[in-house]
């Protein structure tokens, strides 16, 4: 149901620029393991993919990786229903996690994000775009009323990274945190694991 809406929203305009963005300085080899957390309808595939590079791709919804799958067929993507929440890898299984629009609809971010920071490999990068409120700026009174109603479409809008990440502060360094969409609301964020 979700799929055609999301493509037509978050896999285009302005949000196909940001994507560009988000990809343009990583560097991705062959050697490469490379974890796609929340897939999707496959938006971030044509930035990485490549029949030489190994990419596990997993989503919760049977749909929406159907899409993906439908889109980017090939032997080296490897396609899985999996809760973000909940990884079915051992721990350091990845050198590049990316985690794109997945930490602000996942019901606990911050177990999202441990499950991601578990699957890196040490010195592993995790790559993430994402909404959240710009640090050291209040929600607005609009966003504080409009937060449950958005809520109820599976989105949150008042999410912290930086509340998010304080836990796990002594496993990670932030080497980007940076604006790339609407006046900040979607940051560039990339994390090395220590």
């Amino acid at each position: 149901m979700w799929a055609p809406i999301y493509d037509y929203f978050f896999n285009s305009g302005p949000f196909l620029k940001a994507r560009k963005v988000i990809f343009e300085n990583l560097k991705i080899t062959a050697e490469n393991q490379i974890l796609l957390v929340g897939v999707g309808t496959g938006a971030d595939l044509p930035f990485i993919h490549g029949e030489d590079i190994s990419v596990t791709a997993i989503d919760l919804s049977p749909e929406m990786l159907n899409k993906a799958k439908n889109k980017y067929d090939s032997p080296s993507v490897a396609f899985m229903v999996m809760d973000a929440q909940d990884l079915k890898f051992p721990s350091g299984s990845f050198d590049i996690v990316i985690a794109n629009l997945i930490l602000s609809v996942v019901p606990d971010s911050e177990q999202c994000l441990r499950e991601t920071i578990r699957v890196t490999s040490t010195g592993g990068q995790i790559v993430i775009f994402d909404k959240f409120v710009p640090p050291n700026q209040k929600l607005s009174i609009i966003k504080k009323i409009m937060r449950p109603v958005i809520g109820m479409m599976g989105t949150d809008i008042g999410r912290r990274f930086e509340q998010i990440v304080m836990p796990y502060a002594e496993s990670v360094v932030i080497e980007e945190n940076s604006p790339v969409l609407f006046a900040g609301m979607y940051r560039k964020i990339v994390l090395r694991k220590k």
